[in-house]
């Protein structure tokens, strides 16, 4: 893992995404095709900006999705689907293939479609961030280091709920869903390139205990140590309290 702090977060993100958009061309370049993942939260907003703007033929593209809340309508301003449609779908339209979650559904058999597609799927590009208590996707600590399945159902712990809450896309704690569908730790491991953004100060608790400790399942997001091509772009004020070390 490679981190590269920026001075900014509108910065970070530029960067961010414009890696992201020479890992996709090259992907299309060398195999005629490219899948990625993409998560959604604030993290995400200067990074999709970037990569939407960028010269890439979309057509050619198939986009999974990193995580969903369960029994949440797509109508609300809270829906990962609607994030992604209005702010990457919308702009890049058409791609190869869309692989929304769908959570209004039966989720346990929603986890079994997309894992029936995406472990047929190798995928070249995961854009990740990293929650206030350290989760990577909606796994939440202590997180789950050893299931082989693709997509999981998840509870989401109240430090989760409560940055939910915070960033403002829920006005209050009980409308925040305690339930989730998302991409394990090891699918997101198996992508061959990972692109991590992590703006902001209040982020910082958590960068630190992700990467200044050993690799544990109670800073998920730690495990990002150990791929081999992941980049994670930080900014002043979320690297704040890294060790110099790990800069």
């Amino acid at each position: 893992m490679q981190i590269i702090v920026n001075d900014n977060p509108s910065e970070l993100g530029k960067a961010a995404g414009s890696m992201a958009a020479q890992i996709i061309r090259t992907a299309v370049n060398n195999n005629g095709e490219a899948v990625i993942i993409l998560a959604t939260g604030t993290s995400q907003f200067e990074t999709l900006l970037q990569l939407t703007n960028e010269d890439i033929d979309w057509s050619k593209v198939t986009m999974f999705h990193l995580d969903e809340y369960i029994a949440l309508p797509k109508a609300s301003p809270a829906s990962f689907r609607r994030y992604l449609d209005e702010r990457f779908i919308q702009k890049v339209r058409p791609l190869k293939e869309i692989h929304l979650i769908h959570g209004e559904t039966n989720s346990v058999e929603e986890c079994m479609r997309l894992n029936n597609i995406i472990r047929l799927t190798p995928v070249d590009l995961a854009l990740v961030g990293i929650g206030e208590n350290g989760h990577l996707g909606f796994n939440d600590p202590p997180a789950n280091f050893e299931t082989e399945e693709p997509f999981i159902i998840v509870e989401l712990d109240e430090k989760c709920r409560q940055q939910q809450l915070g960033e403002g896309w829920f006005k209050t704690i009980g409308d925040v869903p305690r339930t989730a569908i998302t991409m394990s730790v090891k699918q997101i491991m198996k992508s061959a390139a990972i692109i991590c953004s992590v703006p902001e100060s209040r982020k910082a608790i958590a960068v630190r205990d992700c990467f200044d400790n050993p690799v544990s399942n109670l800073f998920p997001a730690g495990i990002l140590q150990l791929h081999t091509n992941c980049v994670c772009f930080l900014d002043r004020d979320s690297s704040a309290l890294l060790n110099d070390d790990n800069i």
